[in-house]
């Protein structure tokens, strides 16, 4: 055999110790023109199939080969509301309205990326849930704020306090729980992400998320789905009086490793003594 292909063969052996799962991006979801944004910036969006007047209807989407839950209901009147997740490329960091409810308040995805995913939790709806196409272990992944919910907790708005009150001093905060679900849906472990916190003795370091946190979600294990749920210090008799959106990108998976081949790694030891030993008898 040629020891260059000898060669070859042991560097492709080494390259295949491991395989890279792919991120969700949420780059390849189709954005439908019917679905568009009128605001500053402009942009599309995906927020679940039309539903039957008065009645609702549970789609999904998929990206990165994982699927996305999310539920549409008509109320009649011209009022529609969802729930689960959404996507979204609309840049609007400014506009404080309900009709802002998919831009990220980052002004875009993570890493300046287009499109992203938006989360709503409805107190009335399932949980949104994330369900993999196969059981993974997740590196982490991206969070932000929307601008709706951000611009609610720093100004106030017809249902909600500005956080930090009056003074500055109260505690507040807003909390994503983000809960790693097994094959047989019983929960693996739980990680919180903070959007707004406004606890600190200094107020200095009190904050709304306006740019994208990178996450570790590792400590939940091998998982094949994940429920969101939200929680905040401005509660009313209706529930929770901030609006609960958050967005998200760059879900990541760990490498799976392969383990090498063992054939091409004892061949090239010997097949090289075997050339050193011919050469040396021709000299």
């Amino acid at each position: 055999m040629n020891n260059r292909l000898i060669a070859a063969a042991f560097v492709a052996a080494l390259g295949s110790g491991a395989a890279s799962a792919a991120t969700i991006t949420f780059e390849d979801v189709a954005m439908p023109n019917e679905q568009s944004y009128a605001g500053p910036g402009g942009g599309r969006y995906w927020a679940g199939a039309v539903p039957p007047p008065l009645g609702s209807v549970a789609a999904s989407f998929t990206s990165g080969g994982a699927s996305f839950a999310n539920q549409r209901t008509d109320w009649g009147g011209g009022f529609a509301s969802w729930s689960g997740f959404a996507y979204a490329s609309t840049t609007d960091t400014t506009t404080a309205a309900f009709s802002n409810e998919f831009s990220a308040f980052a002004g875009g995805g993570a890493g300046g990326s287009a499109n992203y995913g938006v989360g709503y939790v409805s107190a009335y709806d399932a949980a949104p849930r994330v369900d993999f196409a196969a059981p993974v272990t997740l590196a982490g992944a991206s969070f932000t704020n929307t601008t709706y919910a951000a611009l609610s907790m720093l100004n106030g708005d017809g249902f909600a306090k500005p956080f930090g009150g009056t003074s500055g001093d109260d505690a507040d905060w807003l909390k994503l729980s983000v809960t790693g679900r097994d094959a047989q849906d019983a929960v693996t472990g739980t990680v919180d992400v903070y959007l707004a916190d406004y606890r600190f003795a200094d107020n200095d370091f009190d904050y709304v998320l306006d740019d994208w946190r990178y996450v570790s979600l590792g400590s939940l294990g091998t998982v094949s789905a994940l429920t969101f749920t939200m929680s905040s210090s401005d509660v009313g008799a209706f529930g929770i009086n901030t609006p609960t959106y958050f967005a998200i990108d760059d879900i990541t998976p760990v490498a799976t490793p392969v383990p090498l081949p063992a054939a091409p790694l004892l061949l090239v030891p010997a097949c090289g003594w075997v050339l050193t030993r011919r050469r040396a008898r021709r000299r």
